[in-house]
């Protein structure tokens, strides 16, 4: 009855609104959860037929990984942010492992560490693959996420050593050099991409820690690789990129935060 007695701009402003709705739930379920979820809060309910769930922390470039892959295939899906420092007891039935990003389907199946998660959506969403088709190439590709891992391990080691007021100089030594495989192989490819001419799974696979390289002060080491220099303003003009995105400051403060073990580091 409330409908035929509604002045007419009014039924056409919530006829619009009807209209609105199903895209703005698909946007609120593609988009972070405002606040990570600490210990003593609810587990979350069944995740929705038609979506996958990731748990995640919205600064945790491992995360991030998984993040670029669900953007950049565009996967329906839901992000429940977890706080890293005050975790949840539910969520170690998510992973025992107590590390983000995991990954939960309508099934219940649950999936995590980054690189299998990535992999996972890769094969499970086929549209757009991000690994390369051809056997060899793929194996290339995952050998130099490998190689990377020593790039994380120098860039934690010189964080570290920098909050004890400790020398870095052959840290930073071995970093520029463990950059400098990377920029040889960009350089000796001549494409734009570690893939090729367009972004691949490599590229996320490495991406979240150069874009947090100016909040830890590390981006003098990208002065002597002019490849890797290009890479990262090409990565910046990215979709997916642009979508996960966070700035130089919100960094800092959450690196500043963490090192304090303070929970809130993680909203």
């Amino acid at each position: 009855m409330t409908r035929n007695i509604l002045p007419r701009r009014i039924g056409s402003a919530l006829s619009c609104s009807r209209r609105l709705l199903p895209r703005l739930s698909k946007l609120l379920s593609r988009s972070m959860s405002t606040k990570a979820l600490a210990n003593g809060c609810l587990a979350p309910g069944p995740v929705p037929e038609g979506t996958i769930r990731l748990y995640s922390m919205k600064y945790c470039p491992y995360a991030q990984r998984a993040r670029l892959v669900l953007e950049a295939k565009g996967i329906k899906h839901e992000t429940i942010n977890i706080n890293l420092l005050d975790k949840p007891d539910w969520f170690f039935e998510k992973n025992p492992l107590g590390l983000v990003p995991v990954l939960e389907t309508s099934s219940n199946q649950l999936i995590y560490e980054s690189p299998i998660t990535c992999e996972f959506l890769d094969e499970s969403y086929p549209e757009r693959r991000l690994l390369l088709a051809d056997p060899y190439a793929k194996a290339r590709q995952k050998m130099l996420w490998e190689h990377f891992s020593k790039v994380i391990g120098c860039i934690f080691k010189i964080t570290m050593a920098r909050k004890s007021s400790e020398d870095t100089s052959k840290l930073e030594e071995e970093l520029q050099s463990k950059l400098g495989f990377f920029e040889q192989h960009l350089a000796g490819a001549k494409t734009p991409f570690f893939g090729g001419d367009s972004v691949t799974m490599t590229d996320y696979m490495l991406w979240p820690w150069f874009e947090r390289l100016d909040a830890l002060s590390l981006t003098k080491f990208l002065d002597l690789c002019p490849a890797l220099r290009t890479w990262t303003q090409a990565m910046l003009q990215d979709a997916a990129v642009k979508a996960t995105i966070n700035e130089t400051q919100a960094y800092k403060r959450f690196f500043e935060l963490y090192m304090q073990r303070r929970p809130e580091a993680c909203d």
